[in-house]
């Protein structure tokens, strides 16, 4: 089955530019229908989160209004415990069964993905489709290959400029009053700035 949908999820922390480009080389060169945005309820492999569920949530749902192809999923923010990509999978495709899906990644994901949990069941299960990130390579692990290739699957490569945006670049910028401009569409920047997200809290009175 061809795939038809794009699963990128994360724990947009905020989203950014780099993860829209994403989806759009997705949609564009895999000829994808949509792509699915989904904000992860508890990153398993994060620490603390510098917004809650519901910030995260509207900061993706911003986003995506300049795109009718993309849609945002909260199964994830509903669901309790860590947040595992197969559990999502198993129930998009149950849920969806007439449908093809594939993941998009980042390289520096991709490097990372004999981590994830049931890293083989998810080879087993869907395509993957991978863009470069700035100083990592698409070289994707032997054994992630072969997984793949035993379930009938593929790793695709998208052909996607290396941008320099990352979502620790955008938390340092807003922490110290920069500008978001280049680095989160506009309405996730106002969205930043009106709710004064990832400022450092100020000492309590009376301590430096």
């Amino acid at each position: 089955m061809p795939p038809s949908i794009g699963l990128l999820g994360g724990s947009f922390d905020p989203i950014h530019l780099a993860h829209l480009e994403l989806a759009r080389c997705a949609l564009q060169q895999l000829g994808l229908d949509e792509v699915w945005l989904i904000p992860a309820g508890s990153p398993w492999q994060r620490g603390a989160l510098g917004a809650d569920a519901r910030q995260r949530e509207d900061m993706v749902r911003l986003a995506a209004q300049a795109d009718a192809r993309l849609r945002v999923l909260d199964l994830e923010l509903l669901r309790s415990g860590p947040s595992y990509t197969m559990d999502t999978l198993r129930e998009l495709q149950a849920a969806h069964p007439e449908r093809g899906f594939v993941l998009l990644l980042g390289a520096d994901q991709l490097e990372n993905f004999l981590s994830w949990k049931d890293w083989e069941r998810i080879a087993a299960s869907a395509d993957l489709a991978a863009a470069p990130r700035p100083e990592h390579e698409l070289r994707p692990a032997p054994e992630l290959l072969a997984a793949l290739r035993a379930g009938g699957h593929r790793l695709l490569r998208l052909h996607m400029p290396p941008l320099a945006v990352s979502a620790t670049l955008v938390r340092d910028h807003a922490a110290r009053g920069l500008d978001l401009r280049g680095l989160v569409p506009p309405a996730v920047a106002d969205y930043i700035e009106r709710h004064h997200l990832y400022r450092p809290h100020p000492a309590p009175h009376g301590h430096p």
